[in-house]
Parts: structure tokens; C-alpha cells; sequence
């Protein structure tokens, strides 16, 4: 029987994954005491793995596929397929930069200020192949941690951290000089596990199943009747992700209508419905939304 051998992130986007997991009809039971998860899937063979790793080892066909950022498959130069980004998050779309900072003071206004200056990061190769692109010769070490302490004490000049809104770097009084990269969350696969038709089916199912519940973030459904008479004014209150769906009645003179909208807007949008002339409203909540 072929399994499909899945790694999934363990460390700060382990809880995330499960819940999406969940939304999208899988059940991944995680014991601390263990790195494979049970799954209720005899087709998936999960692993937990960290993200820092999970592309070198689909790289090297250990696993056929995982999840992982952006950036470690930069740091790690892995030859994997990209087949689909994951964004976790509506409210921020879970994009991250690796940027470089250095203090509040510091002289240093480019890149090319770090010539011959002392950088720590976690992603070592990502700085140095971005020092290469420049032609700036520097120092680059690995950091095991507290990263931002180590320039603010005057251990390094700068540091390669990642940020999302930069908030915690300007509240160590460290300033931004450039972006190196950008990353997301990625569903990636080997070159084998990828022409495979067996797998490569499985897993497009997989990611069709979390793209949706993904997607279901944050949205409800809304169901209502509404007369014929009120219906414009019922539809123009919509903003609709899609046009709602509008079905007749036994009643002539009612349709009931159905569509999906932000969970932020429903609060406002009721009470506008209702006083459009919708009536018997029901809002529910979505685990998946397919396009």
C-alpha cells in the first residue's frame, strides 16, 4: 500500500498546522513524546519535523513532502517544487521579512557599511549570498538565539532577524536598514514525490482540503427569506464574496437567499438586512470554502 510520507512543523507553527489540519477534515493526534502523529488518513505516514529542516529532507526524498517557510528552503538552497503557499492568516497573511538591523546610532546607513563588520543570524547562507549580490565582505555567524541582544551589547554590528511588523526591533532601539527576503508558509514536495500520479493526485487533494478551510478563515454563511419586493434593496446591503445564491420559494412572492461575507462586517450587516426586509436570517460558521 503507497503512503504518503508528510512532514509537518513542529515549533511555532505546530499548533497552527493541526488546527488548519482539523478545518480541513483531518484529525492529527501530537503526543509530546512523539515526532509521528497519528492521522486519520491510512494514505499519510506524518513526521514532525523542525521547519529549518523539513526541506532538506523532502529534498533528499526522506520525505515526500512538508510543510516549511520560504526561508528555509532559501537558506537550505533546496532543489524542491513549490506547490502551494499557505497563509495561515487573514489579518496579517502571515508574511515575514529577514531584515537586516543595526542600533538606533549606529553609523551604518547600507549594506555597505557592513564592510568588515561582525553579523549573527540564524540564516547564515541567506546573509551571505545577500553580502555576495552586494560585493561586501563581512562576518557572518550563526546565532543560537537572543539575537537582537548581541548587537544592542555590542557583540556584532548588525544582525539578520526576522520580523513581521518590526515592533520588537524598534523596542530594542534597533533600526532597519534593508529587507533581504520575504517568506510565507509552503507546501512543498520533492521532484519524484511530485511526478509521482499516485502522489501528486494525493497531494493536490490535501491542499485543495486546507486551501479551503484556509479560506473559511474568518467567513461565515448567511441564509434569509426575503420578498420579491425587498430583494433589491436586500442585495445592494450584500457584499457578497461570490453573488448569493437566490432560490424560490413555495411561497411566489419569497426567495430564500444564501451567500458568505467577512465574520468582521456581519454585526453591521444584519441589522441593515433586516431593515431591508430579510427575514428568518441564520449566520453559520464555515470549516472549508473551495473555489
Amino acid at each position: 500500500m503507497k503512503k504518503l510520507k508528510l512532514g509537518l512543523p513542529k515549533g511555532s507553527l505546530q499548533d497552527a498546522t493541526v488546527g488548519v489540519f482539523a478545518k480541513a477534515g483531518f484529525k492529527v493526534a501530537v503526543s509530546s513524546r512523539s515526532y509521528f502523529p497519528q492521522i486519520d488518513d491510512a494514505d499519510i505516514e506524518p513526521v514532525l519535523l523542525r521547519a529549518q529542516e523539513m526541506s532538506r529532507y523532502v529534498e533528499d526524498e526522506t520525505l515526500d513532502c512538508g510543510i516549511t517557510g520560504n526561508d528555509w528552503i532559501l537558506e537550505n538552497s533546496s532543489d524542491v517544487v513549490r506547490l502551494s503557499e499557505l497563509l495561515y492568516s487573514k489579518q496579517t497573511t502571515n508574511k515575514v521579512r529577514w531584515v537586516l538591523a543595526v542600533p538606533e546610532a549606529s553609523a551604518i546607513k547600507s549594506v555597505k557599511g557592513l564592510q568588515g563588520k561582525k553579523i549573527a543570524t540564524e540564516v547564515v547562507n541567506v546573509a551571505r549570498q545577500y553580502l555576495a549580490k552586494h560585493k561586501v565582505k563581512a562576518d557572518v555567524e550563526f546565532s543560537w538565539g537572543a539575537t537582537e541582544a548581541k548587537v544592542a551589547t555590542g557583540l556584532v554590528d548588525a544582525i539578520v532577524e526576522l520580523t513581521e511588523t518590526g515592533s520588537s526591533l524598534r523596542a530594542n532601539k534597533l533600526r532597519i536598514v534593508d529587507t533581504l527576503c520575504e517568506s510565507t508558509t509552503q507546501f512543498i514536495a520533492n521532484r519524484a514525490a511530485a511526478k509521482d500520479p499516485w502522489k501528486k493526485k494525493k497531494m493536490a487533494q490535501i491542499i485543495m482540503l486546507l486551501q479551503g478551510a484556509l479560506s473559511a478563515n474568518n467567513m461565515v454563511g448567511l441564509k434569509m427569506n426575503v420578498s420579491r419586493t425587498n430583494l433589491d434593496r436586500v442585495l445592494k446591503t450584500l457584499t457578497a464574496l461570490r453573488n448569493p445564491t437566490i432560490s424560490p420559494l413555495v411561497n411566489d412572492g419569497w426567495v430564500a437567499l444564501e451567500t458568505v461575507i467577512d465574520e468582521g462586517t456581519v454585526r453591521q450587516i444584519i441589522p441593515q438586512l433586516k431593515e431591508a426586509g430579510a427575514e428568518g436570517i441564520i449566520e453559520y460558521s464555515l470549516n472549508k470554502l473551495i473555489y
